[in-house]
């Protein structure tokens, strides 16, 4: 629990070295999982290109492109808090998880968010044949927010054995069961350690 900032939840970033690892694909079967087993999941996914939610042409565009800062479009079925910055600016983590409702959700998982100081899940695809995160000497804070890699590499058995001592879980990325095993038991320890708080 050392790597988790003050936060009343749990939040575990999914990270790679590069695009294309299955980061999206997993996490999509690890939310599925882990709401079947009545576990409430946030998401904040870190996004590349602008954003749309609504499209040219609907009213809720039309104001929000006629100057409005800030729009919330709401329906019977959910909201949205739309944001607008005239001069693009990221907007840092700690604020985001701000915006949401804690009383509704058990854990928060990430999508991107590589250099924020967050534990970790790292996906590592064995044909792409890119360095480890949890392995990196230039950046040794985030090698070591790292807390489970998640991978398809042959061995499997040989990194559990050279990671497992160092607090790092290995996981089969085949097998989305394990990653949503392994969420879990962090929601538990996350709850032991601020009851013991």
């Amino acid at each position: 629990m050392s790597h988790q900032f003050d936060y009343p939840l749990p939040v575990l970033g999914f990270v790679a070295y590069c695009s294309n690892t299955g980061k999206t694909t997993l996490l999509k079967q690890v939310i599925s999982l882990l709401k079947q087993k009545s576990v409430r999941v946030g998401v904040i996914k870190h996004c590349h290109h602008e954003i749309q939610i609504d499209k040219p042409g609907k009213d809720s565009y039309e104001l929000r492109k006629a100057g409005a800062e800030q729009a919330i479009l709401a329906s019977s079925n959910g909201w949205a808090l739309m944001m607008e910055h005239e001069t693009p600016i990221y907007p840092k983590l700690e604020y985001l998880l701000e915006r949401m409702d804690t009383a509704m959700l058990d854990v928060v998982l990430l999508e991107g968010f590589r250099q924020d100081s967050v534990p970790k899940v790292e996906v590592s695809r064995a044909e792409l044949n890119t360095p480890l995160l949890c392995e990196s000497v230039d950046n040794p804070e985030l090698a070591h927010s790292v807390v489970a890699l998640v991978t398809d590499a042959k061995e499997l058995d040989a990194n559990a054995r050279k990671y497992g001592a160092g607090g790092v879980s290995v996981l089969p990325l085949n097998q989305p069961e394990k990653v949503a095993e392994f969420i879990e038991g962090w929601i538990k320890q996350y709850d032991l350690f601020h009851e013991n708080t």
